[in-house]
């Protein structure tokens, strides 16, 4: 950015508060038009980020208990069950739960459903591909992440969504620069996706996370490079990439939370919970 940013505008990194009131401090008052600015990091004590770790710990460990459990013959409440006491037993609060006013622990997206499927007496099939995303409260620190799993053997399509699903996570990863843009994180999995001959879901977008749910900033996963929003060190926000295998519209049932595929087809996804530092990225849930 070249331009001296008033006093009483928006601030330049993004933070959503005015000049005066965040870099301001960082930036002298006699810089004149035409000179370049750095975004400042945003300060984290050891304990903030270590409270983050251990919660994204928490996160992973429970995606990792539900693996064992993905087979054709138990229902969704029974997943949702599994984590909540899950939680409970390692001292902390599955955060959907009343998020406003969300009824269940989890999340249970089958097949078609793109995310915030509602458990329920469903019964798993053999075939079936199933995201389950977890977000944990430990300690006060927002712990989120979620998995497409296969029950049994699943069809060549489902696997095939699945599969580009992860792979633009890792491309999303990868994506991520101290000081970069969050377009680019958007740009690497559009891209590939496309490619691919799949859709990225729009309606839906990555978010930050730290000791509030969702906060900034936003992460879109298509985009633009060097557009966007700075990702500075310090910041914690999650990329979770909604792929689909046919359009990438969706609708929202009367339930008001679950969201499917406007064409019927299969949709997959994948999420972790990242740190940026000054030298690059830490995974928090890998």
């Amino acid at each position: 950015m070249s331009d001296v940013p008033h006093r009483n505008g928006p601030c330049w990194c993004g933070s959503g508060k005015k000049y005066k009131h965040c870099q301001l401090t960082h930036d002298q008052e006699d810089q004149t038009l035409n000179r370049s600015f750095r975004p400042q990091p945003i300060l984290r004590s050891e304990q903030f980020i270590e409270g983050m770790r251990r919660s994204c710990r928490l996160a992973k460990s429970t995606l990792g208990m539900i693996e064992k459990e993905i087979k054709a013959g138990i229902t969704t409440d029974h997943i949702n069950e599994l984590v909540h006491q899950f939680t409970l037993d390692n001292g902390a609060l599955p955060a959907t739960l009343n998020y406003h006013g969300y009824p269940k622990s989890c999340c249970t997206s089958l097949n078609e459903v793109v995310c915030h499927g509602i458990p329920s007496e469903r019964v798993l099939e053999e075939g079936d591909i199933i995201n389950v995303d977890v977000t944990c409260i430990l300690d006060g620190f927002y712990g989120d992440t979620n998995k497409t799993f296969f029950v049994g053997e699943v069809s060549k399509e489902a696997r095939r969504v699945t599969e580009i699903a992860y792979h633009c996570l890792e491309l999303g990863i990868a994506a991520v620069k101290p000081y970069g843009h969050i377009g680019d994180i958007g740009h690497a999995i559009q891209v590939y996706a496309h490619d691919q001959g799949c859709s990225v879901v729009e309606q839906f977008v990555g978010h930050g996370i730290s000791r509030k749910f969702h906060e900034e900033p936003q992460v879109p996963h298509f985009g633009r490079p060097g557009q966007g929003q700075v990702i500075l060190p310090g910041m914690f926000f999650t990329i979770e990439p909604m792929i689909n295998l046919g359009r990438k519209g969706v609708r929202i049932l009367r339930d008001n939370w679950t969201a499917v595929t406007i064409d019927g087809q299969l949709s997959a996804q994948f999420e972790h919970t990242l740190y940026v530092s000054p030298e690059g990225v830490e995974v928090l849930t890998a």
